[in-house]
């Protein structure tokens, strides 16, 4: 790396960069695809850093990132043909990222409105956390204030810390903005691991009578709230969310898992009796096996806290008596599990 070529002679090099940009679409037709734009941004980077023996890579691989680094500096490329300067960035676990990289900018062409071209830190302009199939940062060209002023970290900081670590910034960060009745759908640690959602959605209705009852008795053990008073308004709605986020599965009448009759007598044709009662009778089994093989962070998610899964289950009774109007869980269920 030349030692000419400082933090603040890059910049100014990002800053004759954008001007060019934003003349030439201003001038001429705007840049109307985001190929487009961004291998003109390496043509005119080229242009720029040549006297300071540096290359840029017109052939990358697909997923690094930043897009074009240049020795200790990185530049990731954004376009948009809105008006706006938000877009959605690469993900928060940065599996691709050059190691040799010290400073990322972003470099964004805007084509709405009247087209121009900025730049910015992009630890600066990292603004929130967006979901997709894995969470992704996402961007905006001076904002008021970043992610990493919100959350405490620095950037740098934030780079260096594990997995895990980083994920416990980043779910502090997105609880604190759920709303009443919204729960998180990511919970993993790492890009590849376990949890995925089917590309269609799929009614439970339609499920195999297995998976109905799997399922049922994951989301009553994850829900104890189930077992509150059929006036409760909100009881199922964790249910409905669990099964939606964690399996695509799409059920219109939560409420029937556990009162109809249709689960209740599932055991025994004698109909009267409390029908939530017989319901988690009739799948005890089911939520045994659920304790024993959830993700600890599912209880961390629905609990609160971490539950070790050879007490899942009497934690579950102590939460279902406190919640139940009527009658005791533990009265009536997991009879036959020992005490923990």
């Amino acid at each position: 790396m030349p030692e000419n070529l400082t933090k603040e002679s890059f910049e100014e090099l990002l800053s004759v960069l954008c001007a060019k940009l934003t003349a030439e679409c201003q001038e001429s037709a705007p840049f109307r695809k985001s190929p487009e734009f961004e291998n003109r941004v390496r043509q005119v980077l080229q242009e720029l850093v040549s006297a300071h023996e540096l290359q840029v890579d017109f052939d990358p691989h697909p997923y690094g990132f930043p897009d074009i680094v240049l020795g200790k500096f990185g530049v990731e490329v954004k376009f948009t043909t809105n008006d706006t300067w938000r877009s959605v960035a690469n993900s928060v676990f940065e599996s691709h990222r050059d190691q040799g990289v010290e400073d990322v900018y972003v470099v964004f062409g805007k084509m709405g409105g009247t087209p121009q071209v900025d730049w910015d830190r992009y630890d600066s302009c990292v603004i929130h956390v967006r979901t997709s199939h894995v969470p992704r940062f996402e961007i905006q060209i001076r904002p008021q204030e970043s992610l990493f002023q919100k959350i405490g970290v620095s950037y740098q900081d934030f780079c260096r810390l594990p997995i895990e670590s980083r994920m416990e910034h980043i779910r502090k960060y997105a609880r604190g903005r759920l709303k009443a009745g919204e729960r998180l759908w990511w919970l993993e640690d790492a890009p590849d691991e376990g949890h995925s959602l089917p590309v269609q959605a799929r009614l439970y209705m339609s499920l195999e009578q297995a998976e109905k009852r799997r399922l049922r008795a994951e989301a009553a053990l994850l829900c104890p709230q189930v077992v509150k008073s059929s006036r409760s308004r909100d009881k199922y709605n964790d249910v409905t969310l669990y099964l939606l986020t964690y399996h695509g599965v799409l059920c219109p009448q939560a409420r029937d898992l556990f009162s109809a009759g249709s689960v209740a007598m599932r055991s025994s044709g004698k109909r009267g009796g409390r029908y939530v009662e017989r319901a988690l009778l009739d799948i005890q089994d089911e939520m045994r096996e659920a304790a024993a093989t959830l993700d600890d962070r599912l209880f961390v998610e629905y609990w609160g806290r971490s539950v070790p899964p050879e007490t899942r289950v009497a934690e579950w009774l102590k939460k279902a008596d406190e919640l139940a109007n009527g009658w005791v869980p533990s009265k009536v269920l997991f009879l036959d599990s020992p005490p923990p």
